[in-house]
């Protein structure tokens, strides 16, 4: 998508009334407003067609999912993402493992014996 802030947008505006005046410019914007519909029906129409084209198998298909980034996620990543999680599952709890160990046998030393006079 295009990202048009504030004063890039006052600036298309202030050089599209320099470039065409400001008889021209609500006749072009309708123009425009009728071309962006007729590209959107279009490309409606033809979504729809595939769908119907597809048939019962792929008519819930959603195009988003054809996204390369989308698709790569949901092929590669999905089912390493299961065994990374066992993994991380398995780890945690021999970590937990150890350390309860470690603090079972781990026990409080003796006092070092200290004779305050000896120096």
């Amino acid at each position: 998508m295009i990202d048009i802030n504030a004063p890039e947008f006052i600036v298309l505006v202030v050089l599209a009334v320099i470039i065409f005046g400001p008889e021209k410019l609500p006749e072009l914007a309708r123009k425009g407003a009728r071309v962006l519909n007729y590209v959107r029906n279009i490309a409606n129409d033809a979504q729809g067609k595939l769908r119907q084209e597809l048939g019962t198998d792929l008519g819930d298909l959603n195009f988003s999912d054809l996204n390369p980034r989308s698709l790569v996620t949901s092929t590669l990543l999905d089912p390493v993402k299961s065994e990374v999680d066992q993994v991380r599952a398995t780890v945690s709890g021999t970590m937990a493992d150890a350390k309860a160990e470690l603090a079972t046998e781990t026990e409080p030393a003796a006092p070092v014996p200290f004779d305050p006079e000896a120096t």
